[in-house]
Order: structure tokens, then sequence, then C-alpha cells
């Protein structure tokens, strides 16, 4: 159900991966134009509004070229400062406005760094093998429904509302925070929630060979004689997802509730962003 109760159509649709508008850059994996996707009244997400995208750091010049021509108003970067001052800053065209919005990712990076970095194959062993790197990312899921972080999710999607240009939000892996965020706007602009969970789940497939990358070097570096113990942190689940929805259900009764006071957006914003991403 939509938050104005609106029942699903009764009608074939494409896979979301052949809906899915993925920008292909060289120095980001996890480019994504959220256009594209049925709403439950037939209306179609508009391309060119929103896009949801991994860290920009390593950017080539011919990428940053390509987001050029995107029409792009503003960078919106998730990232903590931490995060930022350990990858680097974003490469973005000249005269695209640069936000830094920080979203508390409740110490992952840095517990995946020194995870990592230890070379202790008995503390990595302790730090996330028997289900501890799943009750790390069950506590970044619930922190999504912070104060701080609800905050931020609604003023980028108040951004959204209030442009008829680009907007380009990330986060580093382009999966998390950027993934809960936009699962929360395509369902607020009446996406099916069916169709929002797949639109989350691709990360995996556009970030395996990348992910895949980083085990092996840091196995060939010699800092992990398990590399695979960086898996359930480098994916997204449903189990992931499915966190922060009952956190938010706890908290609101309803995705309408979570949309007006958890994240407060009023009528008038909601119609907007409706208005601004699907034709």
């Amino acid at each position: 159900m939509t938050a104005t109760g609106a029942p699903p159509m009764a009608t074939a649709e494409p896979t979301v991966e052949s809906v899915a508008a993925r920008i292909e850059l060289q120095g980001a994996v996890n480019v994504r134009d959220i256009g594209g996707y049925r709403t439950y009244d037939g209306a179609k997400v508009k391309s060119g509004k929103a896009i949801r995208s991994d860290s920009l750091e390593k950017l080539t010049d011919s990428d940053v070229q390509k987001l050029g021509g995107l029409n792009l108003k503003a960078v919106v970067d998730l990232r903590t400062p931490a995060e930022v001052q350990f990858m680097g800053a974003d490469k973005v065209p000249a005269g695209v406005q640069t936000v830094a919005r920080p979203i508390d990712d409740t110490g992952l990076f840095q517990q995946m760094m020194a995870a990592i970095q230890s070379r202790d194959p008995q503390k990595q062993e302790q730090l996330l093998g028997n289900g501890k790197a799943e009750e790390i990312m069950g506590r970044v899921y619930t922190s999504f429904l912070s104060a701080d972080s609800r905050a931020k999710f609604g003023q980028t999607i108040r951004d959204l509302a209030a442009t008829d240009r680009a907007t380009l939000y990330h986060c580093t892996s382009g999966k998390d925070r950027t993934g809960w965020l936009t699962y929360v706007v395509l369902r607020a602009v009446g996406v099916p929630e069916s169709t929002a969970r797949q639109d989350y789940l691709l990360s995996n497939q556009y970030r395996a060979a990348a992910d895949a990358k980083l085990r092996d070097q840091v196995k060939q570096a010699g800092l992990m004689q398990n590399p695979d113990l960086l898996i359930p942190l480098q994916e997204v689940r449903d189990q992931y997802l499915d966190t922060a929805i009952d956190a938010m259900e706890q908290a609101y009764g309803d995705f309408g509730k979570f949309l007006t006071q958890g994240l407060g957006l009023d009528g008038g914003t909601l119609v907007q962003l409706r208005k601004n991403l699907v034709s």
C-alpha cells in the first residue's frame, strides 16, 4: 500500500534491473538515475532528477565531464568527516553546488578499517565473525531513525522537491545511507514497496566486482587471512532494510506518518516532490 492507501496495479512490470539507468563511470561503480520506475497509478518516475551514487573522489576527468552533462544542481555528500578525510573530497563538475551533510554510520567505516589494519586474524574474527558484522549493520540501519539522521534525510528530500534540475546524493559505497534514502524517496512518490526494495538490492550486483577486488587486495597485502569476513559489511540485505523499516513502524506506525512526523515533510513538500519527480 502507498501512504495514500492506493492498491497496487495488477500489471506485469519490467524487471527493476532493466529499468534502472546505470550511469557508467570509471571512478565509481554504483551510480544510477532512479528514474523509470512505475508508480501505483501508472505514472513514471522522471529521469534526470535524482541520481544515487557511491563516493566521487576517484572520478576521472572524463567521468567529471560526463556528470557535467547531467544538468546537476547539487551533489549531496552523506559521508562522515572521517570517511572524507580518508578517501578524499568529491570531484564534481564546475558550477555544481557541493553540500556536506554527514549522516552518522555508527562507526562502520572506522570499525572496518580498524579490523583490516589490525592484521590480526583472531581479532578480525572476534570483531566480524559469528554474526558480529551483521550486528554492526543492524546498528547502522537502526541509526537511520535517530533525530540527526532523520533531519538530514528529510532535508535532502526537500532539496529533491525544490529544484527542477538534477540532484546527486551519495555516501561511501552508495548502498546503505544512499539506499535507505532512495527507498524512502521512491515510496514517497508512489513506487510500490517491492520495487523500491529491489532497487535497494541492486547495489549487490553493481558493487560485486569492486567488493571482490577489495577482498582480494587485503588478502594479497597480508592484511586478512579471511577477507570473506567483510562480506556482510559490503552487501545490502533484506534483513538490513527490514531493521530500519521495523524501527520506523515501531516509532511512527506507518510510512505516511514517518514522512510527516519523522522526516518533517509537510503535505505541500510531498506534493511538490511528486510533481518534480513523477510524470
